[in-house]
């Protein structure tokens, strides 16, 4: 019986080939099936429709911006200016983003009239966070290399030309309001 002992913890000890071969298969999936489903809910959560379900009046306002409709058919759409695209910079901005899930499900901004009533603290707190990444958001598509400063309007020249030199300001400290109407900042902190 003590040799049947141990012959039974020497092979759970040992396992075979089979066995090792079977567990690395296994986890080589389902790291794989993780990995999938992880990605689709990344995507599904950068869509349109997703942001809608709970920011539709936001959404109905830059369907009357260039960001929407424009000469050029380039659309935006909420994740390019609210998501980062480097992909660990997008896991973070997503981690931050949770809270907003939260605030909704607990219904503090569920309501269009909630939603208007705390507009004002949202906006400042994005408006910091694209200011503390240097509108990283916003240079994706739009770069002062690639500005051709001959077809912009004398003050923007100015402005964009100042910004680029002194490289203290970023393209939120005066584009607030380019894609949405600004908010009733009364009694909001910091502004």
């Amino acid at each position: 019986m003590k040799q049947l002992i141990k012959l039974f913890w020497k092979r759970l000890s040992s396992p075979s080939r089979a066995a090792a071969g079977l567990l690395l298969g296994l986890g080589f999936t389902g790291g794989i099936l993780f990995w999938g489903a992880f990605n689709t809910g990344m995507e599904a959560t950068n869509t349109e429709a997703f942001c809608s379900a709970c920011h539709a009046p936001i959404v109905a306002e830059v369907r009357e911006t260039i960001h929407y409709s424009n000469r050029s058919g380039v659309r935006a759409i909420c994740s390019d200016c609210h998501v980062p695209h480097p992909w660990t910079d997008k896991i973070v901005r997503k981690v931050q983003a949770s809270k907003e899930l939260v605030a909704y499900a607990m219904g503090t901004i569920n309501t269009t009239e909630k939603f208007r009533q705390r507009r004002g603290y949202l906006a400042n707190r994005e408006w910091q966070r694209m200011k503390e990444n240097d509108s990283q958001e916003c240079r994706n598509c739009h770069n002062f290399d690639y500005m051709d400063f001959s077809e912009q309007g004398q003050r923007s020249v100015v402005q964009h030309s100042t910004a680029l030199a002194s490289g203290e300001k970023t393209c939120v400290d005066c584009h607030k309001g380019i894609s949405h109407k600004l908010p009733d900042m009364h009694g909001v902190e910091g502004w």
